[in-house]
């Protein structure tokens, strides 16, 4: 048995959420502790009751699922409930709104900074060694920014994904013209595949021809827990002056680790706008993608933000068909 606090409260954390666990019994058997002792545990430690913390974290993941574009449905079985009608009341009273309504956002007021992150991954505040405030916001906004740029640009169609918006258009030499929606998007997953690649040691990635929605929101949601995972691997270790010898490079260059991720949120941040600026001009309405709105939402606060919406509003066009 591990007598490393940090690991044996994270073990704990992972049989609460098994998907296994439907009892504060099987949790507490599946880590070879008591009912009591394993409430306690988890109570003191996190500050919420083990179902309490399983409820809240599982209508996290069903509200993500939602915004991907799961049903009622399937997000309420899921998320272990009987019906959609139940899930649906447990939804309005932790969200505020039916299940119906789409949201940017899926994280609930949480005593203990512990939050589901897709796709299958878990965002842990750890209070003994406490990520930057700001760097968390600025890595968490990219990621989930990016997420709500995919889904948003699913609805255009492929063709339009795929027409050249703004011909010409280089953000960084190697990686070649980026004249349209997808292509756009497509770099934004496609630099974080590399950079990973580079500090697990991997081959260059391969990269489709032709990129579509589904694949390119498959493709983000598999490097978003890979990205956390690396964050929270070089924060754990205090490592962001250690420096990468990349391989894939030719030759081989060596950066800092903290430069390789301000790079990366840097040319996110302008491709993120950059997709706004295409969708602007074939007509369509989008949000700004403004962080401080996306705290105000991730942390449940009255916002009234106008066009910002999770959804792209076409303006009306004589190649509009449906009313």
């Amino acid at each position: 048995m591990t007598t490393n606090r940090r690991d044996r409260l994270r073990e704990l954390l992972d049989s609460v959420l098994d998907e296994r666990h439907d009892t504060l019994d099987d949790m507490a058997e599946d880590v070879h502790s008591s009912r009591f002792h394993f409430a306690r545990t988890i109570s003191r430690s996190a500050g919420e009751s083990p179902m309490a913390m399983r409820r809240r974290v599982m209508l996290e993941r069903a509200a993500w699922q939602l915004q991907c574009g799961a049903s009622v449905t399937d997000a309420a079985w899921t998320a272990g409930y009987e019906s959609a009608e139940g899930f649906s009341r447990a939804f309005v009273r932790a969200f505020g709104h039916p299940p119906s309504r789409q949201t940017s956002g899926h994280w609930l007021p949480s005593p203990n900074g512990i939050h589901f992150h897709p796709p299958t991954s878990l965002w842990v505040h750890s209070p003994e060694s406490p990520m930057n405030p700001l760097s968390e916001q600025l890595i968490r906004h990219d990621l989930d920014d990016t997420a709500h740029l995919i889904r948003t640009a699913a609805r255009l169609g492929e063709d339009e994904l795929h027409r050249p918006v703004l011909p010409g258009t280089v953000v960084l030499d190697w990686d070649g013209e980026e004249a349209s929606i997808g292509a756009v998007l497509d770099n934004l997953v496609y630099t974080k595949e590399v950079w990973l690649a580079s500090l697990e040691g991997l081959d260059l990635p391969e990269r489709p021809t032709r990129a579509t929605p589904e694949s390119l929101l498959h493709r983000h949601d598999e490097v978003t827990g890979r990205w956390l995972a690396a964050v929270r691997d070089i924060e754990r270790r205090g490592a962001w002056d250690d420096r990468l010898v990349d391989a894939l490079c030719d030759p081989p260059e060596s950066f800092v680790i903290s430069a390789v991720f301000a790079h990366v949120l840097t040319f996110s941040a302008h491709r993120r706008q950059l997709v706004r600026h295409m969708m602007r001009a074939r007509g369509h309405r989008i949000d700004d993608g403004d962080p401080i709105l996306w705290l105000r939402r991730l942390r449940g606060e009255h916002t009234d933000d106008g066009v910002a919406t999770t959804q792209v509003q076409p303006a009306p066009t004589v190649d509009d068909t449906e009313g």
